[in-house]
């Protein structure tokens, strides 16, 4: 009997390890679902989801509103399961509970009430996803609205690695056009988030962060593309947008203090050295101004890749140096509000 038991302890050990290995190896997640299946399909070689601390919970991207009808990305801790991206969106829809969450915060849903998700499928090869919705998706009230609900859906599910673009479906059917005119008649990607119309003429989009408020107690950063006459997005272009500060009919604000200027800025091995100058050293010798300048700047430099830190110097010299004692976060943000 004792060796029984024995042999049945080894036998348990090694299918343990056999389905450890399969789920590890290039086969992963892939080789678990079909490309017909209507539940996500999640490419093993793609960049590693992040878990948090707290077993069995993702950190994900989502997508809400404030009053001023801006799209405000916000990390949630959400249930790791089969068809995390269906997930996401299932938390973006609007409810008694959502509304209350979200409620000291300032911010509200952007998918309507009574809204189902269908299916969704991802092909591993495009990373084009489709997703299917209910024809409740359409109970929204006006064009800034529905521009909201589509952008938001496409850059909550591009927030994944697999996903490149996104193909709304509602009822199973491709809606060309939706109720307002914005056309929607094929795969979409992350484009003109928050955009900003001021000027007729230009050449080149960039995404700036500026901050906004839903309340008294709650600040956020908010993603502006604004159109530039620069002949292709660049770094330069988009610090300057950010320290020129936002568009005066926007309702928004600069983490930038007034009386700081930005003089250059140069990358080296991932590293953004950017030379600022203020008109007063005493004036911001603390650490969350440093905190808020170097966030708003990382999150900016975060729509371009392979830069992870960003360094200030003053007047070409590094704070050591120009004699500000103060320590702050040099890494780029993983995300821009977390609550």
């Amino acid at each position: 009997m004792e060796n029984i038991k024995k042999i049945l302890l080894i036998v348990l050990i090694l299918a343990i390890g056999i389905n450890i290995s399969a789920c590890n190896g290039k086969g992963g997640f892939k080789g678990l679902f079909s490309k017909d299946d209507d539940i996500e399909i999640i490419r093993s070689d793609s960049e590693e989801y992040d878990m948090t601390k707290d077993e069995g919970l993702r950190e994900t991207v989502l997508y809400f509103k404030n009053a001023e009808g801006f799209l405000v990305p916000v990390m949630k801790k959400i249930p790791w399961e089969e068809g995390i991206a269906k997930l996401a969106l299932k938390n973006m829809i609007d409810s008694p509970s959502l509304r209350e969450s979200l409620n000291q915060t300032g911010l509200v849903p952007i998918i309507p009430a009574g809204t189902e998700i269908r299916g969704m499928t991802i092909d591993g090869e495009t990373g084009v996803c489709k997703v299917d919705f209910s024809k409740e998706i359409l109970n929204y009230e006006s064009e800034k609205d529905e521009e909201n609900l589509i952008k938001g859906v496409v850059y909550t599910l591009t927030e994944f690695p697999a996903i490149k673009e996104v193909q709304i479906l509602i009822e199973g059917n491709s809606a060309p056009v939706f109720k307002y005119g914005i056309q929607v008649n094929g795969p979409m990607r992350r484009e003109d988030i928050n955009l900003v119309k001021n000027s007729e003429e230009y050449r080149s989009k960039v995404v700036v962060y500026f901050k906004g408020s839903g309340n008294e107690e709650f600040e956020y950063f908010i993603p502006v593309t604004i159109p530039t006459l620069a002949p292709m997005p660049n770094v330069f272009t988009a610090l300057e947008e950010l320290f020129k500060g936002p568009p005066a009919e926007a309702s928004l604000y600069s983490s930038v203090p007034q009386g700081v200027t930005l003089e250059g800025i140069e990358i080296r091995d991932g590293i953004a050295y950017v030379d600022l100058s203020f008109n007063s050293i005493d004036s911001i010798n603390e650490k969350y101004i440093f905190d808020e300048i170097s966030k708003s700047i990382g999150l900016t430099l975060s729509e371009f890749e392979k830069i992870e830190k960003v360094e200030l110097l003053v007047e070409g010299k590094t704070l050591e140096e120009a004699g500000i004692q103060v320590d702050y976060n040099e890494t780029i943000p993983a995300f821009a509000n977390e609550y």
